[in-house]
């Protein structure tokens, strides 16, 4: 198998990992988290279950950044992020970068001392929140997913 191809595979695999994972929080764990009605048992279960997840998603983003930065460089595709036919590019770039600062700096400099801090005292307000943060990653990772997808077998949604 050539390395492009392994690196394709390779890519594909983690995002599903990364994205599945991202879909799982928002669909059934924030969700679980919510439904329980003490606080502070509230966040013990979101933190015990979304640790494991950021180590998860941690590992997936940065091979995805090192498989797609592969690729564009063995493809010598650069010139692709001037071309808006490849918006999707442009999407999959942005949606790394997002989730990589999160992950990677937010979430341990701000997110965790902010969910510390209101997690308790504001429960319900900080984990709807959340949710809704989660919804909106979630939704912006499909529609780049979709994108990515159909561009790469050749549809273009602008021509």
């Amino acid at each position: 198998m050539e390395n492009l191809t392994l690196a394709r595979l390779l890519h594909i695999i983690v995002v599903m990992l990364w994205i599945g994972g991202v879909a799982m929080v928002t669909t059934v764990i924030i969700p679980a988290a919510k439904a329980i009605r003490s606080p502070e048992e509230r966040i013990t279960f979101f933190r015990k279950i979304e640790s494991r997840f950021s180590i998860q998603a941690k590992i997936t983003t940065l091979i995805t950044g090192l498989t797609g930065f592969y690729m564009l460089y063995e493809m010598n595709a650069w010139d692709r992020y001037l071309d808006y036919h490849f918006w999707w590019l442009h999407a999959m770039t942005f949606v790394w970068l997002l989730f990589t600062v999160l992950l990677y700096v937010l979430e341990p400099l701000i997110l965790e001392k902010l969910l510390n801090k209101y997690a308790i005292k504001e429960s319900q307000k900080t984990f709807q929140i959340l949710h809704n943060v989660h919804w909106g990653l979630l939704i912006l990772s499909l529609i780049t997913i979709a994108g990515a997808v159909a561009g790469s077998h050749g549809w273009f949604i602008f021509k």
